[in-house]
């Protein structure tokens, strides 16, 4: 699995993705002239184009290499000589898996840490009125790449049973989207505003809630924002809960992914 790993981050870095994401890193530079165009609220500003563009960038690497990564290696026939050697395919997928979720722990922190440097300059020009909890922005950044490393499980999910990079692709948009908005449908529902919708359309948008990723219990930006101290109980229960599902999503695609025929 090791090996499997560090061929997939040394696979990353060979089609120079890293090198794009180093390119658009230059976009933070833009942070701290926006942010001063609030006059009253620059440090917020910054911070949340920070964050917003961090978040934005580990998303479209999540999509691109969850959805082509597996694919890749089966349509140009990669796949077929490494599962010839002696290694079991559950060690296959898992290694691609950690290969990719490291390349975007990696590119967080790079991220992160150019984004953390654009706002620390534009919040010296015009201080806040309380101090920022830079602790927080290192909790947003985290969760955002557990978020992601979800979403990457749900496109390897769909490439074990796809034959093209469409599905992988589009499928993890979608789950995106959904499990985005997954808990404000939840919170209708069960207002007074969905009094009058009917009781199978209740029960169906519950069942969904509690069967699809609630992408918005990963969200912390908010804390980090407006410097509010963080729920380390809630912090400790979005982890179990990402371990959790990410096991499930994982153990079905290997469970597919050894019955699909090569």
């Amino acid at each position: 699995m090791k090996n499997i790993l560090r061929i997939t981050i040394l696979g990353i870095m060979r089609d120079r993705v890293f090198h794009g994401i180093t390119v658009a890193a230059l976009v933070f530079g833009l942070v701290p002239v926006i942010s001063q165009l609030s006059m009253r609220q620059v440090t917020e500003l910054a911070l949340t184009l920070s964050l917003s563009l961090t978040s934005f960038l580990l998303l479209l690497l999540s999509v691109f290499l969850g959805g082509v990564s597996l694919w890749k290696d089966i349509d140009r026939r990669y796949a077929y000589s490494i599962l010839g050697l002696p290694l079991r395919r559950s060690d296959y997928v898992l290694g691609k898996y950690l290969g990719i979720v490291s390349f975007i722990l990696l590119t967080a922190t790079v991220l992160g840490i150019v984004g953390a440097l654009f706002s620390y300059s534009a919040i010296g020009v015009y201080p806040p009125n309380r101090p920022v909890l830079w602790e927080n922005y290192v909790y947003a950044i985290f969760f955002d790449v557990l978020k992601y490393a979800l979403l990457v499980s749900f496109a390897f999910l769909f490439s074990t049973i796809s034959t093209s990079f469409f599905l992988p692709m589009f499928g993890a948009v979608c789950i995106f989207f959904v499990g985005s908005s997954s808990q404000e449908a939840y919170n209708y529902v069960n207002s007074p505003e969905a009094a009058a919708l009917h009781p199978a359309a209740k029960s169906a948008i519950t069942a969904l809630y509690y069967v699809l990723p609630n992408f918005g219990a990963f969200d912390f930006k908010t804390n980090a924002i407006y410097s509010i101290p963080m729920d380390y109980q809630g912090l400790m229960l979005t982890f179990v809960y990402f371990c959790c599902y990410v096991s499930i999503v994982l153990g079905l695609a290997v469970i597919l992914f050894n019955r699909r025929q090569l």
